[in-house]
């Protein structure tokens, strides 16, 4: 296992289990079902097991109905085998999911009581399972979504139980930027001289005790303690995947999309299923892998400029996508060229050499870079080299493309107006 200075981290992760649980009063673990959730919740079982804490942690499971049954039999058996110490939260609610496969649906919704009839598999069937008929969440509203129903979960069980409350994550840094971001963000509050801590309010904190496990640290941990874990890894290496390429996902969402078609492969009978789901699915597993989709080189088609491809593309789709990408689209236009946008020295050169329409204004208050505005969008910036983050309308295109709903691939990000944006959409394409 990796090791910093003297101490490896899985004795880090001991020393920081033991400040877990001698200063917060309520535990839950959020478990997915995937591999870094499962060994951290088997590992916090070891360590209230070996300690005699007889209080119970609570166990969140976020059910998206659409998944490998390995996955199912997983989360199960981790239910059913450790009832004694746990609190068990396993919802199977209505939410609104983004869905990357179709440039029909931008969301899709898990256990949609109005299409029963097409879900990916039956109620899990025992008596902690939490549904539309049984739930007793306060703060639930009919087809919320999924992220918003994950914050509000935390929100009430912090409040439905007395003193500080701790939500366990298995992020770990090195598996993702942002997964990064939520270790080392300087201007989150922590508590107490914990950095792998993060505030809510005042009596709730989340925690990702794994942060610094490399994958090699989580799959030696499951071999050398023997815990359950997830049987579709199994499947994922006879397919040929690396232990760095395995995840465990929803298939209609952006980080599952190119490893869509391994449904097929490894659990046919839930792919029948997962196809007839979500419109688009069986064209997003065949094409999830290709240039269509944009996980490979794109190429514009005959007679078009990447401008008039994307009012093509534009032109295609229904009402309500197509005016959500307009929106981005012109919110972007606007900001390169009435306000503009910070880049390096490298690309500055770059641009002037290319003899972009670009305007220098200098460096700005908050950064070191000068900020660029450009006096028309341009087509594409294939011959830039030095950075991504400068407009274009190919970049415009590949959103289309890709059905980047969200348009990360043009630098948006999840806003407070653009949740109430998701918010609205998700009223409006509930009955679809």
């Amino acid at each position: 296992m990796k090791k910093y200075l003297d101490i490896n981290v899985y004795d880090a992760l001991q020393n920081r289990l033991k400040y877990i649980f001698d200063n917060f009063d309520n535990i839950y673990v959020s478990f997915s079902g995937g591999k870094d959730s499962g060994l951290l919740l088997n590992l916090v079982l070891d360590y209230k097991r070996r300690h005699n804490i007889t209080k119970k942690i609570g166990v969140f499971h976020q059910d998206f109905e659409a998944q490998y049954q390995a996955t199912t039999d997983f989360v199960e058996k981790m239910f059913l085998q450790n009832l004694d110490d746990i609190e068990p939260y396993w919802c199977c609610v209505p939410m609104g999911s983004r869905c990357a496969v179709s440039n029909f649906q931008m969301y899709w919704y898990p256990w949609d009581d109005l299409k029963q009839e097409e879900w990916v598999r039956p109620m899990p069937q025992h008596p902690f399972v939490i549904n539309l008929q049984n739930h007793k969440f306060d703060f639930y509203k009919y087809k919320m979504a999924q992220e918003d129903f994950y914050t509000e979960f935390a929100l009430w069980y912090a409040r439905q139980h007395k003193g500080k409350s701790v939500c366990l994550l298995g992020i770990r840094a090195d598996e993702s930027l942002n997964r990064y971001r939520a270790y080392a963000n300087d201007k989150k509050v922590t508590f107490g001289k914990g950095k792998w801590t993060t505030k809510i309010n005042n009596n709730l904190y989340n925690a990702y005790p794994l942060y610094d496990w490399t994958t090699e640290d989580v799959w030696i941990a499951n071999g050398k303690f023997e815990f359950e874990y997830n049987k579709i890894y199994d499947l994922f290496y006879k397919a040929g995947l690396t232990i760095h390429q395995m995840r465990v996902a929803s298939p209609y969402h952006e980080s599952a999309k190119e490893s869509l078609n391994l449904y097929r492969v490894l659990d046919p009978k839930t792919w029948v299923r997962v196809v007839a789901r979500v419109q688009g699915a069986n064209f997003g597993a065949i094409y999830g892998n290709t240039k269509v989709l944009g996980s490979r080189r794109f190429e514009l088609p005959p007679g078009h400029t990447w401008r008039s491809y994307v009012k093509f593309l534009l032109a295609t789709l229904p009402d309500e996508v197509r005016e959500n990408y307009i929106t981005k689209f012109k919110t972007s236009i606007r900001f390169w060229w009435k306000h503009g946008g910070v880049v390096n020295e490298d690309a500055i050169k770059e641009l002037e050499a290319c003899n972009y329409h670009i305007r220098n204004r200098g460096k700005g208050s908050r950064s070191d870079k000068d900020q660029i505005v450009f006096l028309g969008t341009p087509d594409d910036t294939d011959d830039i080299k030095s950075t991504i983050d400068i407009p274009s309308w190919k970049r415009m295109a590949i959103c289309i493309l890709k059905n980047d709903h969200l348009c990360k691939h043009m630098g948006f990000a999840q806003t407070k107006k653009q949740t109430e944006r998701e918010r609205i959409l998700i009223e409006k394409y509930k009955n679809l």
